[in-house]
């Protein structure tokens, strides 16, 4: 007899569980539209970071500095000028961007504007928030410039990294767009 009435007791627990597993959450007009709205900002994102990712494995997208620094401490200067940007596309780099030259003080801004289609050892990595792009150049001078992308796909933002071994690293940053 207590064993039926354990059973019965525990097949009750059991359809009772089933009926509030089964249900649908009854959603008002309200938090449907937040939900709706939430796919709809989710498929978004999700559609902006591959065609991030597509940029970048296309080779052929454009860097727009926002402020540059000169590394290790420099001060952080704006850049407003539109006309500064790394194009990349077909293996060229279309490079025009304000540099600070100068291995101590005084330093001094100087300007880079090239066009070089002899980009050496470009490699493309995937990071867990995006890419790194590197590439090496001369520049049509006796050092070598490296150049170093790192690119965030969800925010579209990135970093720009100019090394070269007679002066301090000059650090940039911005954002990825499309190259027309």
């Amino acid at each position: 007899m207590k064993k039926a009435v354990i059973l019965l007791s525990g097949l009750l627990l059991c359809a009772a569980a089933a009926t509030v597993i089964g249900q649908k959450k009854v959603l008002s007009p309200k938090e449907e539209r937040r939900e709706v709205r939430e796919k709809r900002r989710a498929e978004r994102i999700a559609n902006y970071e591959k065609m991030m990712d597509s940029l970048v494995l296309s080779r052929n997208f454009q860097f727009n500095p926002q402020t540059m620094q000169r590394q290790p401490a420099g001060p952080m200067r704006q850049i407003v000028n539109p006309s500064f940007n790394v194009g990349i596309w077909d293996g060229t780099a279309d490079i025009c961007l304000p540099y600070i030259k100068g291995y101590v003080p005084p330093y001094y801004t100087t300007v880079i504007n090239y066009t070089v289609s002899d980009l050496q050892g470009y490699t493309t990595e995937q990071t867990h928030e995006g890419w790194m792009v590197t590439f090496n150049t001369s520049l049509y001078s006796a050092g070598t410039y490296t150049f170093t992308f790192e690119i965030f796909s969800r925010t579209g933002g990135a970093n720009l990294t100019i090394s070269n071994p007679w002066y301090n690293p000059v650090q940039y940053t911005g954002s990825i767009s499309q190259l027309y």
